[in-house]
């Protein structure tokens, strides 16, 4: 019996775990190597200690999916977790602590997609606070939307898409929607893509008994969520894991293979490799190439990767006192904010072993507050103090993340998952239909697979 085909995935996020999983199940005998000490890059857990050396489990950044994330729920159930458990769902709403804001009636998660923009239009038509024409307004913009099936033109911004909407309707509904999918602010966000992950939300395909505009707001750390049970079916599956190991040289083997320098001087080969590590990590990685006849088009795939704009996001984790009571309805409230003095567009309640904490995230803060995480943390604190009524919060942890996506801006071009022959990349910001999400990572890890599967030597499962 000839030998199994070797595949090699650079990078231990969502989208190298991914790949992993698929590459075991399609009959590769795989490798998974990571510069960091542990798994799941952007989204993973945290483990910090308070002023009285109580420890709590938390996150490196906020993250939440939604019932149209396909391609992570149905990993997530190939890996065996609990989706129930470790997944609360709520139906779409975005709160704000004065009771305004936008939400989906709860019959919505019964509906078939066809029927779900009649839950939107029921939403639109009852928003606290907003007068008969804004909704009106509203209603009539969302229609255009879907006449128009979830397109618009290229070069068009979320702004533009919006051009003659009250300003209440743009900041209680569009802003907190586009800055949540995009990490991108209205003005220079991308329609097509906006409107893409509105499509989806309403009318496209989930996972029962999920409907797509459902939010699953995470019960558990990112750890528990994905990457510990990715690693776990891993090493049944006999994959080889490394940590710390971070790849520094590329290079082609003899015949059709590749070969992967570490920075501890040891050399990897295999048959195939996954780039799953950021796009500006992989340029750097696809520059130690030595000269080929496909230069070109590694020097394109470079030259998009260096194109990207990175942008920040932080959280910053707040312990309320024991007296203070969380307003929301669910575990999270949309927040009035303002770049400089109000940066936190959303909170959320997190139930932990410890206690209770709120996540306070900011997409994309002021440069100067990014520059400056004392400055954003006694920014979110006053914005909590005076939206939430928070006093006397203590601080846990500030996470500031400066490249933790790119700017999802109109015409974007973002590398593409073929590279070389037996060479893909994967990762969120792969070419792909949606914006920097745990979805899109996922989708670009399971797609690069399947893109070498006439290589493995066996049916893709």
């Amino acid at each position: 019996m000839a030998s199994r085909r070797t595949l090699l995935v650079v990078g231990g996020g969502w989208a190298g775990l991914a790949a992993a999983v698929s590459a075991c199940d399609a009959g590769w005998e795989v490798t998974v190597i990571e510069a960091a000490r542990h798994w799941g890059g952007r989204a993973r857990r945290l483990c910090v200690t308070d002023r009285n050396a109580t420890p709590w489990t938390l996150d490196n950044g906020q993250h939440i999916l939604i019932g149209a994330y396909t391609a992570t729920l149905r990993l997530l159930q190939r890996l065996g977790v609990d989706l129930g458990g470790t997944l609360q769902r709520l139906p779409l709403a975005l709160p704000y602590p004065d009771g305004d804001g936008l939400a989906l009636p709860r019959w919505a998660q019964r509906l078939p997609a066809r029927l779900m923009p009649l839950a939107l239009a029921a939403g639109l038509l009852t928003v606290p606070g907003w007068r008969v024409r804004d909704r009106l307004a509203a209603l009539r913009v969302a229609a255009r939307w879907q006449r128009a099936g979830f397109a618009c033109a290229p070069q068009a911004t979320v702004a533009d898409l919006c051009a003659g909407l009250p300003a209440r309707v743009v900041a209680d509904w569009i802003e907190p929607l586009c800055v949540a999918a995009l990490n991108t602010p209205v003005t220079t966000a991308s329609g097509a893509v906006f409107l893409r992950v509105l499509r989806d939300a309403l009318r496209g395909a989930a996972m029962p008994p999920y409907a797509p505009s459902d939010l699953l707001v995470p019960r558990v750390d990112l750890g528990r969520l994905l990457p510990d049970a990715a690693v776990a079916m891993l090493q049944r599956s006999g994959a080889r894991l490394l940590t710390g190991a971070r790849a520094v040289a590329l290079e082609r083997a003899a015949g059709d293979g590749w070969r992967v320098g570490l920075a501890d001087g040891q050399t990897l080969g295999a048959d195939a490799v996954v780039l799953a590590t950021p796009a500006q990590v992989s340029a750097r990685l696809l520059q130690t190439l030595p000269p080929a006849a496909d230069d070109e088009h590694v020097r394109a795939w470079i030259e998009c990767a260096r194109g990207l704009e990175p942008m920040a996001i932080a959280t910053v984790y707040l312990v309320p006192p024991s007296t203070w009571r969380w307003s929301g309805p669910g575990p999270l409230l949309a927040l009035r904010a303002h770049p400089v003095w109000a940066p936190a567009e959303f909170v959320f309640r997190r139930e932990t072993d410890a206690g209770t904490c709120l996540a306070f995230v900011v997409s994309a803060p002021d440069p100067a507050l990014a520059a400056d995480r004392q400055a954003l943390t006694a920014a979110v604190r006053a914005q909590a103090a005076k939206q939430l009524r928070l006093q006397g919060a203590q601080v846990l942890q500030t996470v500031l993340e400066k490249r933790a996506t790119f700017a999802c801006t109109p015409a974007l071009r973002r590398p593409p998952q073929a590279i070389a022959p037996g060479l893909v990349a994967a990762g969120d910001a792969i070419d792909g239909p949606y914006p920097a999400t745990l979805e899109g990572a996922v989708r670009s890890g399971v797609a690069a697979v399947a893109a070498l599967e006439p290589l493995s030597g066996a049916p893709l499962l």
